[in-house]
């Protein structure tokens, strides 16, 4: 189990999830799927950076980029798209006895 704390972030918390749900890219032998999985840890990585970097919840730098909607409603589709992947993965692994 991992402990809530307010140091992890995103990424941390999705590497931990994807382990225990054999997610992660060096827990597959196929090519394909690690390199599916691996674009999937660099989008929520991504999406990490865009909220912290970019988003209202920080103070702002010197030089400040204002996402346009496009990128907004793709960072949306990408983050519901991973949610329901990793909540059906849990729900199958669930379903099979794995977890």
């Amino acid at each position: 189990m991992i402990e809530h704390s307010k140091g992890i972030d995103l990424h941390e918390l999705y590497k931990f999830v994807s382990d225990k749900l054999n997610l992660s890219p060096s827990q597959h032998g196929e090519k394909t799927f690690r390199q599916i999985l691996g674009g999937c840890s660099a989008i929520i990585s991504g999406l990490g950076c865009l909220r912290n970097d970019l988003g209202d919840a920080h103070g702002q730098g010197k030089a400040h980029y204002r996402p346009l909607c496009r990128h907004a409603e793709l960072a949306v589709n990408l983050s519901g798209a991973m949610c329901s992947f990793l909540l059906e993965t849990y729900e199958a692994r669930k379903k099979d006895g794995i977890l």
